[in-house]
């Protein structure tokens, strides 16, 4: 059940607005980079379905991240289609049926098991394209084209453009941020926040908590696959990458950036930590090394993240308007 503090609230509406002008006036790469940026706080938010809310840390996420961005190549590449009616769909049943096969498997299990059988049943999915020459092995496949949206011969709209395309990953933002708030706010989000806190009293009260566990994995799988879709135009690129355990620790560190177990975290994350490796990696090579000092302090002064700070502002200004 997600609560945004007002001043949460006030931020997020004024990071829409300034999201949504800056096209107006920003520079050709950097509405690209937030495209970028938008994309990845949308996968991180729906990990942080399952890591915030259901208490299920996973670290395969980026399979279904990475498994979008292949269907979209193999389609585009292999059968030669690039319409976004037909693309879309794909990307979205394929991350959904793989979440749902691997969140079966994986929610049987608990704790520290659950962490490792997400993670070898997602390297399994990696590995497969990894070992694929037809799939570019290694080295990944350029897509060779972004998809398409035609009504006959009217061209609806145009992955080319830049600034088109940076208003539908705004809009898949925005969009998926709504859908997750009224899910959260539903009797199964409630549900789904009892089951985190004590999962045996949930079971006692005769909840099926394993149903509740694997709807939450399929819903945050399809929202990682729409994100993958997302990628797959932007980039125009699949590589083995984009399925590896690497990619699924980097958007967790995103979540626990921002903060668990709320939405606006892994927004405020995906901002704070690509803007903040794209500016390290201009001051020296060993920027990386930066980023772990970084993400070290964050864990250790911030345990509740960004969205912490956000909270406990929040209170203290509640606090100082009542005592006024």
């Amino acid at each position: 059940m997600p609560h945004h503090p007002r001043i949460a609230l006030a931020l997020l509406a004024l990071g829409a607005v300034f999201l949504a002008v800056f096209p107006l006036w920003g520079d050709t790469f950097y509405i690209r980079f937030i495209a970028r940026i938008m994309i990845f706080a949308l996968f991180a938010m729906s990990l942080d379905l399952l890591v915030g809310y259901a208490g299920l840390v996973s670290l395969g996420h980026a399979a279904f991240f990475g498994l979008a961005v292949y269907v979209v190549a193999g389609l585009v590449n292999k059968a030669g289609v690039t319409s976004a009616f037909v693309l879309l769909p794909a990307a979205l049943g394929a991350a959904a049926i793989a979440a749902a096969a691997i969140g079966w498997i994986s929610i049987r299990t608990t704790g520290v098991y659950f962490i490792m059988i997400t993670l070898a049943l997602a390297q399994m999915v990696y590995y497969f394209f990894h070992d694929q020459k037809e799939w570019g092995g290694t080295d990944g496949m350029n897509i060779d084209s972004k998809p398409t949206v035609m009504l006959g011969d009217l061209k609806l709209f145009d992955f080319y453009d830049r600034v088109q395309f940076y208003y539908l990953a705004l809009g898949c933002l925005v969009a998926a941020f709504v859908l997750l708030t009224v899910i959260l706010r539903s009797p199964f989000g409630h549900t789904l926040v009892g089951i985190r806190a004590n999962e045996g009293r949930m079971r006692a009260l005769g909840y099926d908590v394993q149903r509740y566990k694997l709807i939450a994995f399929v819903i945050a799988g399809t929202l990682a696959g729409l994100a993958g879709f997302l990628e797959a135009a932007r980039a125009t690129f699949a590589t083995p990458a984009h399925l590896g355990w690497h990619e699924s620790g980097h958007v967790l560190m995103i979540v626990i950036l921002g903060g668990m177990g709320t939405l606006f975290g892994p927004i405020l994350g995906a901002f704070v930590m690509l803007l903040m490796e794209d500016y390290f990696a201009t001051l020296t090579e060993r920027w990386l090394l930066i980023m772990g000092v970084f993400v070290i302090l964050v864990v250790m002064l911030l345990p509740d993240g960004i969205a912490g700070v956000l909270r406990r502002v929040g209170r203290l200004g509640r606090r100082g308007a009542g005592d006024g």
